[in-house]
């Protein structure tokens, strides 16, 4: 097999080496997330907290992979968010930014790490206060908690990205929430941290997705965002969007020089996961960006806001769809919930009872091509070998 082969192959799950990779970035993005929400206190400043996540972040993969002869890309794969109440997401503010959290604040974290380009990355939903949380704030978050226990049963092999879509609708409307739009779950791949196949979190007209059939060895990023207001969100300020992505596949000559500056600096520093602003230049970034934007140089992560009052949850978890079955590498446990609502419905209690793992039995539907009984020994095998 010439290095080339070998290279192509081993991009997958099928290689111990990467599910390691992904099981150490997730260990340290889950570390993060904890390290997040022990900052998040009444009067902490926004900007402080996501600094030190993208900090620990950047330590702890910095301590990874030292002494390795071809060097190995590490670090931030999504910056530390913290959105709050009615914001929707990617609040991650600059320097000069004085925004603090308040007691009774429903705060969303959202953040990404990687090791070699492969992601793992998270987000969780918290209420700044003591004991149990209820009302509509408890009904959000329990929406939210319920669709993603119920995709992550149905993001496996032979399902449907249509199936996920519907189910997670249906559960947050158990909870008299919505699904907000304009969300995806990606397929995640090496360096990839929105690949082509995705999962849609609500199927309107104007928002169409190819139908998608997941498979064994691939690894998703699912991402479910609930509201109790009309999940449309709207970008308010252009000036809060701070995180961007360089667009890989566009190129146009920058005719300031700031511009160019900067870009050029984004090449270097962040040649292919989304980044914040504020580790660039600050002087010379928010010049330098507008014309990087207006020639499609750059992906904006806009701050998204559903209407004043609103409370909007964000759970987001990385699944690695291995042979044996679903495994979720990145979590965190919930406050105590008391909702007003409770799920009767038969058919999302049924998606909850499935398994996350593969039962043998099941074998034959996943290997197609294969007789039922042949492809339940090999799973029998896989499972002995791996156990």
């Amino acid at each position: 097999m010439s290095d080339e082969e070998r290279e192509e192959r081993e991009l997958d799950l099928t290689s111990p080496e990467v599910v390691t990779k992904y099981k150490s970035a997730a260990e340290i993005v889950n570390k993060a997330l904890q390290l997040v929400l022990s900052e998040c206190k009444p009067k902490a400043k926004i900007i402080d907290i996501c600094e030190k996540g993208d900090s620990f972040i950047g330590e702890q993969t910095g301590n990874m992979y030292k002494n390795v002869k071809k060097k190995i890309e590490r670090g931030v794969a999504f910056p530390t968010c913290i959105s709050v109440n009615n914001t929707v997401c990617h609040f991650s503010p600059l320097a000069s930014d004085d925004t603090v959290l308040e007691e009774g604040d429903l705060l969303k974290i959202d953040m990404g790490c990687h090791i070699d380009g492969f992601i793992a990355v998270v987000a969780h939903t918290h209420v700044l206060q003591q004991g149990p949380v209820t009302g509509r704030a408890a009904d959000v978050i329990a929406a939210a908690n319920t669709a993603a226990e119920v995709a992550l049963r149905l993001v496996r092999p032979g399902k449907n990205n249509k199936d996920v879509t519907e189910a997670i609708q249906k559960v947050a409307a158990a909870y008299d929430c919505k699904i907000v739009e304009g969300v995806l779950s990606h397929q995640m791949k090496q360096f990839v941290i929105d690949g082509n196949k995705v999962v849609l979190s609500v199927s309107a007209p104007e928002t169409r997705v190819d139908d998608a059939e997941f498979e064994e060895n691939e690894v998703y990023a699912i991402d479910i965002v609930t509201s109790t207001g009309e999940g449309k969100p709207k970008l308010l300020d252009e000036k809060q969007t701070t995180i961007y992505k360089r667009a890989v596949d566009k190129s146009y000559h920058l005719k300031m020089k700031a511009s160019r500056f900067i870009y050029s600096e984004i090449n270097q520093k962040f040649p292919i996961m989304p980044f914040t602003a504020r580790a660039l230049e600050e002087k010379r970034s928010r010049l330098g960006l507008v014309e990087c934007l207006n020639h499609d140089l750059l992906e904006p992560y806009p701050v998204l806001h559903e209407k004043p009052g609103d409370l909007v949850a964000h759970i987001k978890f990385t699944v690695l769809l291995m042979p044996n079955g679903s495994d979720r590498i990145t979590s965190h446990s919930l406050q105590e919930l008391q909702p007003t609502k409770t799920v009767d419905d038969p058919e999302i209690k049924a998606w909850l009872s499935l398994g996350t793992k593969a039962k043998k039995k099941g074998g034959g539907k996943k290997k197609k091509g294969k007789k039922a009984d042949e492809a339940a020994n090999e799973e029998a095998k896989d499972e002995n070998s791996q156990g």
